[in-house]
């Protein structure tokens, strides 16, 4: 079987909200030797986008977005475990991820949570809607390397910036790094702010984080 088909079925599966052809996709990915980079970013994120703008357009609704979010992660939490049971002492990076309070939005950032574990870092995913104390907290207890944060709104956009600040009055701005993310971010916003990074998609935060935790 073809990469291109696997990662179709892939695809195909979330939106049909198919846990079970999910899974069987996701293992014969990995009997084919497919990237789980790739499984994630070219099958399973593009059929749970694909959901999105069905669900953004009216043509699909909750339970559905829901039910294709749960396949996308079955996917996923295979690949971890598969990362884990690879690299069993190897500790690539510790990173909490959320959706800044305010915000509802998800599918962007479980994207790049499930991303990044197949890459082999540790993610703490916080959801949406998070206060931003909660970052620090989880960042603390974690011990952390750096918190990602994505805003999907104009107004919310502004809590990655409170974020830093509240990172610096804090004292651990120099401990944790800070990447953002998000429709209306930028790279010009991300400097503006005093962010260690931007990312536009999922594919582009494991680069960006790679460079920050494990190339410096």
């Amino acid at each position: 079987m073809s990469k291109e088909v696997i990662l179709r079925m892939l695809a195909d599966a979330v939106v049909s909200c198919r846990k079970d052809d999910v899974v069987k996709a996701v293992e014969a990915a990995r009997i084919e030797g497919i990237e789980p980079a790739d499984v994630i970013g070219k099958g399973l994120a593009v059929g749970v986008s694909k959901v999105g703008i069905l669900f953004d357009e009216g043509k699909m609704f909750l339970p559905h977005l829901v039910l294709a979010v749960d396949a996308m992660e079955a996917g996923i939490s295979i690949l971890e475990a598969e990362v884990h049971e690879g690299h069993p002492c190897k500790r690539l990076g510790v990173i909490v991820n959320g959706t800044v309070e305010g915000d509802a939005h998800d599918i962007g950032k479980i994207i790049v949570s499930g991303m990044l574990r197949a890459s082999g870092f540790t993610v703490h995913d916080l959801g949406r809607n998070v206060p931003l104390q909660d970052f620090i907290d989880k960042a603390k207890e974690t011990n952390a390397d750096l918190i990602s944060l994505s805003a999907l709104t104009t107004i919310s956009l502004n809590r990655q910036y409170e974020l830093i600040n509240m990172l610096k009055e804090q004292g651990l701005r120099d401990k944790i790094k800070v990447m953002v993310g998000g429709a209306p971010a930028t790279q010009e916003w991300a400097d503006r702010i005093g962010a260690d990074c931007y990312a536009k998609n999922a594919a582009e935060a494991v680069e960006k984080v790679k460079e920050l935790l494990l190339l410096k």
